[in-house]
């Protein structure tokens, strides 16, 4: 049933000593993975991401378990903007937070926020960003941080571990859209498109920049390298963009389920589209959402906040233009003849 008052946002959070969290026995490397053929010629990072591909339990550093004011309360929550963040990426929370990020009631729908962090790789750097981190807590209540190194490998890993913390504190929520801290996101068309979709039964929903017939990289080179040791097959499934995408909770749910019995792969938009492949269920496309930029004609202004106020979300804004377009599409006497194609 919906409430009239919703769970606060700012309650006060709660910050228990270490000794206190429950701390999964450490994850130890999977040897048997030197056998594998070709092992040794593998650049580092693919190494390691296959040694410690099992391990998918790690504790909690900062938690903010009533943000969808508990279990019972999470129905009442409309949108939970999930941002996946790096620890040193202070200044995009802060603007995020400013800006399209803020927990607010829109439309009578009910916006919550929280970032998804790791620890910085470097033990000097962490010691400070945790200490960062902490205050951020402290201050805003919306950081979730695991202890587990935060690289590119391990996004797939936040996601997962993402998905675990929305099951146990956050199970009714209504639509989650996850992306990253350099997204600008149009949070006012992101819960009219969301309403609209909106039937009587829960159902299925994962909308973004779809990718179909992708094919992994072999590339050595690149970031994106897949080696066959990983993935043998030759095609991605169709998948969204995961600069931004926005599910319902009930995909979101069949996400967890089906993530349980596949091994975790170090490309995060990928996996999701494999967790869905194996539900059954396929993503869609959203014209409004472009994780590849906004994609305008030649000789037009990228930046024009005409563009903006139509579409959902944008892949790749620095903090200060999120903050000038946030203004500028709010702007009532904002004039737009044309519309977005």
């Amino acid at each position: 049933p919906q409430h009239s008052t919703p769970p606060s946002s700012r309650a006060a959070p709660r910050l228990p000593p270490p000794q206190a969290l429950p701390t999964p026995a450490p994850c130890v490397a999977n040897s048997s993975v030197h056998n594998v053929s070709g092992f040794a010629k593998l650049p580092g990072h693919v190494q390691d991401f296959m040694r410690y591909q099992h391990c998918r339990s790690f504790p909690a550093l900062l938690g903010t378990p009533g943000k969808c004011g508990g279990p019972e309360g999470s129905p009442n929550i409309f949108l939970l903007l999930a941002i996946k963040s790096l620890p040193v990426n202070y200044e995009r929370r802060e603007v995020i937070r400013k800006t399209w990020g803020q927990e607010r009631t829109f439309k009578g729908a009910f916006i919550r926020r929280v970032f998804l962090v790791g620890v910085a790789p470097s033990t000097r750097d962490a010691k400070k960003l945790n200490g960062l981190l902490r205050l951020e807590q402290r201050e805003h209540g919306d950081v979730l941080q695991w202890d587990f190194r935060d690289t590119f490998f391990n996004l797939t890993l936040k996601q997962v571990l993402f998905h675990a913390w929305l099951e146990e504190h956050c199970p009714g929520v209504r639509f989650i859209f996850n992306g990253d801290d350099d997204v600008f996101v149009n949070t006012d068309n992101v819960v009219r498109f969301a309403m609209a979709t909106q039937g009587a039964q829960e159902q299925h929903l994962m909308v973004g920049q779809l990718l179909v017939n992708n094919v992994p990289v072999r590339l050595r080179r690149s970031k994106y390298f897949v080696p066959t040791q990983l993935l043998a097959s030759e095609r991605y499934p169709p998948y969204c963009g995961g600069g931004g995408m926005l599910m319902s909770g009930f995909t979101a749910r069949v996400v967890s389920r089906e993530s349980r019995g596949i091994a975790l792969f170090p490309i995060d938009d990928v996996y999701l589209g494999m967790c869905l492949e194996k539900a059954g269920l396929l993503p869609a496309s959203h014209a409004g959402i472009r994780t590849m930029g906004v994609g305008v004609l030649a000789n037009t202004d990228p930046f024009d906040p005409c563009y903006y106020r139509e579409l959902l979300a944008v892949h790749r804004f620095v903090p200060y233009e999120m903050a000038v377009m946030w203004q500028a599409i709010h702007e009532p006497r904002l004039l737009c003849s044309r519309r977005v194609s």
